[in-house]
């Protein structure tokens, strides 16, 4: 009999392959022991390259429960860590209401357009969380736009790129109005801060599945010549809890409103005892990812458990094979 790492499964849909993610064994790479200055935990970092280096920007909670964002350089984008001994990028309510109980989860994307880059995040209003937009040159000084989408809204990333001259937002609203559960949306705007053409663009499934009910965007999209490639998270309620696992997905290059291909399999789970065990057990949650261009690694960056960052790698070339012998959807 074929192993299941060497071949599709006949008669399914499902087909299987390799491990498509290798830890770090170093892992954890960052924790709240070597930050300077009190935190309880760190995690679910954004990740851009910046000046030739590995950056950084990673939620912090602070010992109240209220989070802010803290930058952090490395090199070699594993060890050596040169860590803002103050937040980079903290709440303002008395400017942005919409920020009382803090800022989290950021994801970055360069806008060559604009000549910066833009950082897209969960702000934490009275009336629920939120996506706020923030731009910057220098990762010192920022510019927030304020908030973009109204509450209950979350898991934001933008498009690098214009497509068909409209700026592109993916993000993940709560909706009681199609059916139960949290689906992925898309979005499109003409000046990044008023936002229309609302649709859904990755829907959770039902029943059994690794993705049922909750599904939300992770990294922002990755622009490659078989299309955009978008890695999501899942969430499988269980007798005991959640488990935060991540899907692949292929949007159409110049109508990304179209899904070409998703996993029908979870690529990469909790696992490790830094994953399953923290102050939210059963979590990989990445917010960024770092792509080399002349080797065609990618280093993912995670929060674990809520609790610490982790990294992991793959290859570009490995995770196209993989998503294009994926099912088309229905």
């Amino acid at each position: 009999m074929a192993s299941r790492f060497e071949t599709r499964l006949m008669g399914s849909d499902r087909h299987s392959y390799k491990e498509l993610f290798k830890r770090f064994p170093g892992n954890p790479i960052l924790s709240a022991k070597n930050w300077p200055y009190a935190a309880n935990t760190v995690f679910n970092p954004a990740a851009t390259m910046y000046n030739g280096k590995v950056l950084l920007l990673i939620r912090v909670e602070d010992r109240r429960g209220f989070s802010h964002l803290t930058k952090a350089i490395s090199d070699d984008g594993i060890s050596n860590w040169i860590i803002d001994d103050k937040p980079t990028l903290e709440a303002e309510p008395e400017k942005f209401p919409e920020e009382e109980w803090g800022v989290e989860d950021p994801r970055i994307t360069w806008i060559e357009e604009l000549g910066k880059f833009a950082v897209v995040y969960t702000a934490y209003s009275k009336g629920g969380p939120l996506v706020s937009l923030a731009l910057t040159e220098d990762f010192e000084n920022f510019e927030k736009l304020g908030a973009i989408m109204p509450p209950e809204d979350k898991d934001a990333a933008l498009f690098p790129r214009r497509i068909n001259g409209k700026w592109v937002l993916i993000h993940r609203p709560i909706s009681i109005h199609h059916g139960p559960g949290a689906h992925i949306w898309i979005s499109r705007s003409d000046d990044l801060k008023y936002w229309g053409d609302h649709q859904i663009l990755i829907r959770a499934r039902k029943g059994g599945w690794w993705d049922a009910n909750k599904v939300g965007l992770n990294c922002p999209p990755l622009e490659t010549p078989d299309g955009w490639l978008i890695l999501y998270h899942g969430v499988r309620q269980t007798a005991s809890g959640s488990i935060y696992r991540l899907g692949l997905a292929l949007l159409d290059l110049e109508n990304p409103s179209k899904v070409l291909r998703r996993s029908d399999e979870w690529v990469f789970g909790p696992q490790e005892f830094y994953e399953r065990e923290g102050d939210v057990d059963d979590v990989v949650f990445p917010c960024g990812w770092v792509y080399n261009e002349k080797t065609g690694e990618i280093k993912i960056y995670y929060g674990a458990a809520d609790t610490c960052i982790a990294m992991a790698t793959t290859n570009i070339s490995d995770l196209l094979d993989y998503i294009k012998r994926c099912p088309e959807p229905k």
